[in-house]
């Protein structure tokens, strides 16, 4: 069976349903003598007889019949992949890989509902991961657009900014810093902060946030990620440089506060990011477009009431 081609399940099909060889020469635009070659070459490969004449022209052997069945079987995913593949060239239909770093998952399913309103035919697969675990799947090609802050200066990348990404420090309602207003970043030195880990974006932040004025940053408790972060400042564990996009929900409902730093919001930019060395397919390509002119839309607005606890 190894060596069978669709062209010889085709004949044999064709001359099942048609009854004749002449007549499923003509179905095929091919002559009798070709589709007869073809069904030799078929019973060859199987071993077994798969016709026999009757008055009212051939029917199928078992053998035949099982082979009728799965070339139908056949020609259905054929003409589904046919279909699949001129929907992906269109840029209706397809799939894509979409990677986000961490921070991000605060605002990309909000991205993909609406990116499905408009391209409900895409097929998307959601990748989230640190800065670290991104940047490898993008190395390795396991993604075809990433969302992130900070692309690796070492792939051959197109990158275009898609939004601002604001930076603040938070704290517990009732903490000794939430009644003062234009806090210098000298004073928030004292106090204990909780960070993420070594090579997050979140952390190149907060580093910078005390290197720019000439003071070394303070030590504090790592954590690996955003949710452990919030929990621990509402349990009233230290103070955080945190993304802007991450709290909406905790500083709606009075769990956090943005405190009012001097020179705050640090302001950093929402990359997408592509690999500039491989051929991006119309799924992906559509999305693109639609993070480049709409992303920035479903970006929460940046939290206000610094310094005190929402009403």
């Amino acid at each position: 069976m190894r060596d069978v081609t669709l062209k010889q399940l085709r004949s044999l099909a064709a001359t099942l349903d048609q009854g004749t060889i002449a007549a499923a020469a003509q179905v095929l635009h091919v002559t009798p003598p070709a589709v007869s070659q073809q069904l030799r070459l078929l019973e060859r490969s199987t071993g077994l007889p798969l016709m026999e004449r009757t008055g009212d022209g051939f029917r199928p052997t078992d053998a035949g019949r099982e082979l009728a069945e799965a070339t139908a079987r056949i020609e259905a995913e054929v003409a589904r992949c046919s279909r699949t593949l001129e929907a992906i060239a269109s840029g209706s239909g397809g799939r894509v890989v979409f990677g986000a770093v961490s921070t991000a998952k605060y605002v990309a399913p909000q991205i993909l509902a609406s990116f499905w309103t408009s391209h409900a035919d895409i097929e998307v697969r959601l990748e989230i991961g640190n800065r670290e675990e991104t940047i490898a799947l993008l190395e390795h090609g396991d993604v075809d657009l990433v969302m992130m802050g900070r692309p690796p200066h070492e792939l051959d990348l197109e990158i275009t900014a898609i939004g601002d990404h604001p930076h603040v420090v938070i704290a517990p309602p009732g903490h000794l810093l939430t009644a003062s207003m234009g806090i210098a970043v000298t004073e928030l030195a004292s106090h204990p902060f909780l960070i993420r880990e070594r090579g997050s974006g979140t952390r190149q932040v907060f580093e910078e946030l005390f290197q720019h004025r000439g003071i070394r940053a303070p030590g504090g408790m790592e954590m690996s990620s955003n949710e452990t972060i919030k929990q621990a400042v509402i349990a009233g564990l230290g103070i955080a440089v945190i993304s802007a996009h991450t709290i909406a929900a905790e500083i709606g409902d009075g769990r956090l506060v943005v405190l009012d730093i001097e020179g705050l919001p640090i302001m950093r930019r929402w990359q997408v990011v592509r690999r500039a060395d491989r051929r991006t397919l119309p799924p992906a390509s559509a999305m693109w477009d639609f993070l480049v002119e709409h992303a920035a839309e479903h970006f929460p607005a940046l939290p206000t009431g610094a310094g005190a606890a929402p009403d």
